[in-house]
């Protein structure tokens, strides 16, 4: 007898990253500049890639450290964990040490526990998503890791894609998240493989395998704003909609990226062609480009100026479109780390001031 659908299901998704990985890896180890001597990139000389989980100890995470244990081996693969301790909550220390039990219970090595200071720039929820990142970046990139497989579910990607619909922030922002991401030098280690299941699907396959899991009482605070889109907007919708509500955001999620990224390449490549011999932006090559196109090449030129990705927003965009669009003799527009956008004889000028 097989294992409970559920679980199947789980293990099918985790299955098909972990070959994904192998592959990237092969690909990667072909280019001779990529490949270190013995070995694929991602690991040490002759030793098998390491794959690790990020595990909160929700349902979701615990699910997804149980598969990874279960896949990773017949692959070759060593699977390890890492539970990140915000100490936003008293007794978090413990909570993550019990996770580390968890994980190390299930096999997984090396499994760590690592603390981090949240801060507060750009709201609670952001200020912990940037520090629980560094600190998985970190942790992969001290432990040799090829992938870091994270535990969002088809329901967070619906949750994203309306959080991205209420900010007005464009079509990348209705992307939702991407299946594979990751920084600089980093574009594949980021994995979600359960983008395409339920959040239901995940809490049913702890419980058939008695995995223990911790709901975290952020996640039914109203304090916060995915909170109270869970429990009380998504359900509205769902209600004044009918059911499939979740599922049809995941398609628009999916749709939206596909968009995103051909108008990005084409952004980039039209880049080129709208400077001038010193590399200046010009204004009238600007105007001619499509808006939808024209809006990214500014937004590649204020990020590669030194503004942060992660706190420049379409109405920033929209203000620098102005000196293309709606030129009036206006002064310098002032961007997130401190870039400042201003139109001069003809062209336009980003730089930190």
């Amino acid at each position: 007898m097989g294992p409970h659908p559920a679980v199947a299901a789980i293990r099918l998704a985790v299955r098909r990253v972990l070959h994904d990985v192998l592959t990237d890896l092969t690909d990667r180890s072909a280019e001779p500049s990529q490949a270190p001597s013995g070995g694929i990139p991602g690991t040490a000389a002759g030793s098998p890639p390491l794959v690790l989980v990020a595990c909160s100890g929700g349902a979701d995470s615990m699910a997804l450290a149980s598969a990874l244990a279960f896949e990773a081996p017949k692959l070759g693969i060593r699977a390890g964990g890492i539970t990140v301790d915000h100490g936003l909550q008293p007794g978090s220390d413990l909570r993550a040490a019990e996770v580390v039990t968890r994980m190390t219970a299930l096999r997984l090595d090396p499994v760590e526990s690592v603390a981090v200071r949240v801060g507060r720039d750009g709201g609670p929820e952001a200020a912990a998503r940037d520090a629980r990142y560094a600190a998985l970046d970190e942790a992969a990139d001290r432990l040799g890791a090829s992938a870091v497989l994270l535990g969002h579910t088809r329901d967070d990607q619906a949750e994203t894609v309306l959080l991205g619909l209420a900010r007005g922030s464009g079509i990348r922002s209705l992307s939702g998240m991407a299946e594979v991401s990751g920084g600089p030098g980093r574009s594949h280690r980021y994995r979600r493989p359960f983008l395409q299941i339920d959040r239901q699907t995940a809490r049913k396959a702890c419980m058939v395998q008695s995995l223990a899991v911790w709901d975290d009482p952020h996640n039914i605070d109203p304090a916060y704003t995915r909170s109270r889109l869970r429990h009380e907007g998504l359900p509205a919708l769902e209600k004044a909609l009918g059911k499939g509500v979740v599922e049809a955001l995941a398609r628009t999620a999916q749709l939206s990226r596909d968009d995103a990224d051909a108008l990005d390449a084409w952004a980039a490549e039209a880049e080129t062609g709208v400077r001038d011999e010193d590399g200046r932006l010009e204004c009238a090559k600007l105007y001619a480009l499509p808006p939808a196109v024209r809006r990214r090449v500014l937004r590649r030129a204020v990020v590669a100026a030194g503004s942060p990705a992660g706190s420049l927003f379409a109405r920033h965009i929209e203000e620098v479109d102005r000196l293309i669009t709606g030129w009036r003799g206006q002064g310098a527009i002032n961007l997130p780390g401190r870039v400042e956008a201003q139109r001069q004889g003809g062209r336009l000028v980003i730089r930190q001031g």
